[in-house]
């Protein structure tokens, strides 16, 4: 085995041992889109597929697990998003079903969540946006965290991947830590495991799979477009929290920021409490992503993307984005060993 490999093996040990895959990349959990087919897609190619369970009805979440474990007999998780209508609904049946991974996201998860968790084999996955919920979430026991960073595309953070992982990578050593937001390419892969990183996640790049579902619309506009076109919207009133959210700036774009500021007028009016704004602005975020994703309107839905889109040039297999991570990893381990060994 050459000493790239087995540099590359070393590092992600612990991320393989925990997910129980061959390569510790994770798929992000893109609502409308990892579902059975991308997600089986991904763990059949040696990765971590993550259902997306999001706002689905239970029976469409129930439906989608079946059918998953109908195309892989490989690990997968099932993504559940604490801030959902359905998130209680969602977390009894797969702690029912004693799902193997179960992935929390959608800010700090309830207390009593974690703990029904823990009472059953699954293991928990946890998403920290910054360093003080990382921390609190290793406390209240997870077992394995995902740290996003504010380039990825979707409902992001504040943080930049870069600074949480400095933050994060050298002091937590205690559970495995995921990186994730703005990564595409295993280069970067391999730089983030040698600070720590158990492996990495990737939604944008996945989002254009072949086996993706998403309409050839969508995918065509995420391979044109640049880093640059991938931006956070904006909170024009702190009265009324909003969590940005990194997408294509299009119509849609426009569309929710006029649907913001008539929100504000109605709570200023009285005519609407502010947690009912708050259900507005994500009923536009599912309905706008289902738009673009599915049915294709690029020009009036939520285009919800990475800056890594920027690295994103054409449609490809699961597998074979998955194989070119591992072969660019090995490359850049090879130039690494090479500057250090000579």
């Amino acid at each position: 085995m050459e000493r790239s490999e087995q540099l590359l093996n070393t590092l992600w040990k612990r991320g393989r041992e925990f997910l129980g895959v061959e390569y510790p990349i994770l798929g992000g959990a893109m609502s409308w889109l990892s579902e059975s087919n991308l997600v089986s897609a991904i763990s059949n190619a040696g990765g971590f597929g993550v259902i997306a369970g999001g706002n689905m009805p239970l029976e469409l979440l129930k439906q989608e697990i079946d059918k998953t474990h109908d195309k892989t007999d490989k690990p997968f998780g099932v993504n559940l998003i604490t801030i959902a209508p359905n998130f209680k609904k969602h977390l009894d049946f797969v702690l029912e079903t004693e799902h193997p991974y179960i992935v929390f996201a959608g800010g700090l998860p309830p207390r009593d969540a974690i703990a029904k968790v823990k009472q059953t084999s699954s293991k928990l996955i946890c998403f920290a946006p910054n360093v003080n919920i990382a921390k609190m979430l290793v406390r209240g026991g997870a077992d394995a965290l995902v740290i996003e960073g504010s380039e990825a595309g979707g409902h992001i953070g504040p943080v930049s991947t870069s600074v949480l992982a400095e933050q994060i990578l050298p002091t937590l050593r205690k559970i495995p830590v995921f990186v994730a937001g703005g990564i595409a390419t295993g280069r970067l892969m391999m730089h983030f495991l040698m600070m720590g990183a158990a492996g990495v996640q990737l939604g944008t790049r996945f989002a254009v799979s072949t086996e993706s579902i998403a309409h050839p619309n969508f995918k065509q506009a995420l391979i044109r477009a640049k880093a640059k076109d991938a931006v956070p919207t904006s909170q024009f009133d702190p009265r009324l929290p909003v969590i940005p959210v990194r997408s294509l700036i299009n119509g849609g774009t426009r569309e929710f920021n006029t649907l913001q500021l008539g929100l504000i007028q109605q709570i200023e009016r009285s005519v609407m409490s502010v947690r009912e704004a708050v259900e507005e602005l994500e009923k536009f975020w599912i309905g706008g992503l289902k738009k673009a994703a599915i049915d294709g309107d690029v020009e009036q839905g939520s285009m919800m993307a990475g800056q890594s889109v920027g690295l994103v040039t054409k449609e490809e297999s699961a597998a074979d984005i998955i194989a070119g991570m591992v072969k660019d990893a090995l490359g850049e381990a090879d130039k690494i060993m090479k500057f250090t060994c000579g």
